[in-house]
């Protein structure tokens, strides 16, 4: 026999022809909806951004794509509930054993595919899909002067119409920037074989000679209010000894550095354009360059000798010789501690900036960045301000903001490498921009850090959800206290505006239901992610069968017991404790 639903909303216009009266709750315990960490999605280095036409999140994360992709893609409509979508945003171009695939993607790289960014231009309607890839050693050469750099990493760009692909690489090759460092003695050339060990004084250093091209990862841009761009990237710690006066030996370090970008790529309607650097800042140190030992080639990691077209500017922001912090040192004794088998390292990475204005309405930049080595239970993050995009940036003295917490109820670990993100407008009419949070708090909104963390030091890292205090009050350079962190992996509040959250249905053929559950501005939730769900009443009944529903999205068809009673569906998120909670409900009578 057909089926009619018949349900009432009181007050609620009918969502559907067939829907009659029913009752919608924005949680049936009176307070808000709840969340918690529960590290079941797995990525890393994430990095969210708003939608506001579809009221989703969409998070890009370095792991979490299936086999023959890069970079997985989530969405979200709440910040904790992801649907991660299959593929990845690049086809791989290499199998395991370096043999090419048919219709691959960014072929210039190897491997080390990491820490994508994705920025949305409201004006063209383009996405633009930062990435970090080593490049093939026979590509080495020309970019990095040797071809037995070993980290040859470069920054790639692809693009597309829709946050979820299909993206395209603009051209087939990484960004056209030769970062060049010519004061550094490049310590690498008189080392031995392992490249492991560096010279044990300062004098035998600098003995090594002088200048180096420096390799790029971790991605990220600024678009600033008065139009200007910036991209921030970690010079890799490859290629980059110091020699530290109070530990008395070399410690391999990545720093962040700044270049600023032109805007013809941002503003090219076609998003056929690659982004360039300023013209002020290309091959701005080709006459600072020394030259080569002319029996270079009997040193250490240098291989076939390339010729690189320009040695181009760049400006650190941040490092530990500039700001020391004794948090940041935690592998600076890992030659000795693993006999070898690592060197002896600091790290900056993974940075994120925004800015907004102190008491006078100048603008303040504020940076975090992660530290250690993402792989410890203690990689974390601080942050620094500036006055310029430029720097100099003065670390907060109450770095780490997020950090491990071991001891905690349900602990968590290696925190770090994510991005801001505002909860959506109070007001769905407030159309904000994808990259608006870089430059306001939308009214009425919260920020999080979005970034990865482990719940187990065994475990491989996981999303997190962490509420970001930002402390207008507190905004200057030099500031100590203007962003706060407050992890937890216990329930909380969803962000604000996620909610109330509404279910939708209608009857579907043999005794089944089509549910859709949706958010304050309309994001549907993925029902089958596994820390949320629809049951039936009384009772709890769970679906004995659940498929999407692909006549409109986030729509699932759900199948309960031939003999079960269904008077009204539920929906519930699952409480750390490991207890359902219902947060709306809808009466509904089919007959």
């Amino acid at each position: 026999m057909k089926m009619r639903l018949s349900s009432v909303f009181a007050g609620v216009a009918l969502l559907y022809p067939s829907v009659g009266a029913a009752s919608d709750q924005d949680n049936l315990s009176g307070r808000a909806p709840q969340f918690h960490n529960s590290a079941r999605h797995g990525a890393a280095d994430p990095y969210v951004l708003y939608d506001s036409n579809s009221g989703q999140y969409y998070a890009y994360s370095t792991e979490g794509a299936d086999k023959g992709h890069h970079f997985a893609i989530y969405s979200s409509p709440d910040l904790s509930t992801w649907h991660r979508h299959p593929g990845g945003v690049l086809k791989a171009c290499y199998d395991g054993d370096m043999i090419p695939i048919e219709g691959g993607q960014a072929c210039w790289a190897r491997d080390w595919h990491w820490a994508p960014e994705t920025y949305y231009n409201e004006k063209t309607g383009w996405y633009f899909f930062f990435f970090a890839g080593r490049m093939r050693e026979d590509m080495a050469k020309d970019h990095f002067r040797y071809s037995k750099f070993e980290e040859p990493s470069k920054i790639g760009l692809a693009v597309s119409r829709s946050p979820t692909g299909p993206f395209r690489e603009i051209e087939s090759r990484p960004i056209d920037y030769y970062p060049f460092d010519p004061d550094y003695h490049d310590v690498n050339l008189i080392m031995d074989e392992e490249q492991m060990l560096p010279p044990q004084s300062l004098d035998q250093g600098e003995t090594a000679p002088r200048g180096t091209f420096i390799p790029t990862i971790d991605p990220n841009v600024l678009f600033d209010k008065d139009g200007r761009i910036y991209l921030y990237l970690s010079r890799n710690a490859y290629r980059n000894w110091n020699w530290d006066d109070e530990l008395g030996k070399y410690v391999e370090e990545s720093n962040i550095i700044v270049i600023e970008l032109e805007r013809d790529w941002w503003d090219d309607p076609t998003a056929s354009t690659m982004p360039e650097i300023v013209t002020s800042q290309k091959n701005i140190h080709a006459k600072d360059a020394p030259k080569l030992p002319c029996n270079i080639t009997h040193y250490n990691g240098t291989g076939e000798i390339g010729h690189p077209p320009r040695k181009d500017g760049w400006k650190t922001v941040i490092s530990y010789g500039a700001d020391r912090q004794g948090w940041e040192n935690y592998h600076v004794d890992d030659y000795q501690k693993y006999n070898g088998g690592r060197k002896d390292r600091r790290w900056a990475e993974g940075s994120t900036v925004i800015t907004r204005p102190d008491e006078n309405g100048r603008p303040v930049y504020l940076l975090t960045y992660s530290a250690n080595n993402y792989e410890a239970s203690n990689y974390g993050v601080g942050f620094a301000t500036a006055e310029s995009p430029f720097g100099p940036f003065c670390k907060s003295s109450r770095n780490p903001v997020l950090s491990q917490m071991p001891d905690a109820e349900v602990p968590v670990y290696s925190t770090g490498h994510g991005s801001i993100v505002a909860s959506p407008p109070r007001n769905r009419r407030d159309n904000v921009g994808a990259q608006e949070v870089m430059l306001r708090t939308p009214d009425g909104s919260e920020l999080f850090y979005v970034h990865h963390a482990r719940n187990a030091t065994t475990r491989d890292r996981s999303i997190y959800t962490t509420r970001m205090t930002l402390d207008e009050s507190a905004i200057r350079f030099g500031s100590n206290d203007a962003i706060s962190m407050h992890l937890t992996a216990l329930d909380q509040p969803l962000p604000k505006h996620t909610y109330p959250i509404k279910i939708e249905a209608r009857c579907s053929r043999g005794r089944q239901f089509a549910a859709r559950v949706v958010s304050k501005h309309g994001a549907p939730f993925d029902l089958g992610e596994g820390s949320n769900r629809v049951v039936a009443l009384p009772g709890r009944k769970e679906a004995i069968s659940m498929y999407k529903d692909d006549k409109r999205e986030g729509t699932f068809v759900l199948k309960f017991g031939d003999d079960d009673i269904v008077r009204e569906l539920a929906y519930q998120r699952l409480s750390v404790n490991g207890n359902w909670e219902t947060v709306a409900s809808k009466r509904v009578i089919c007959t």
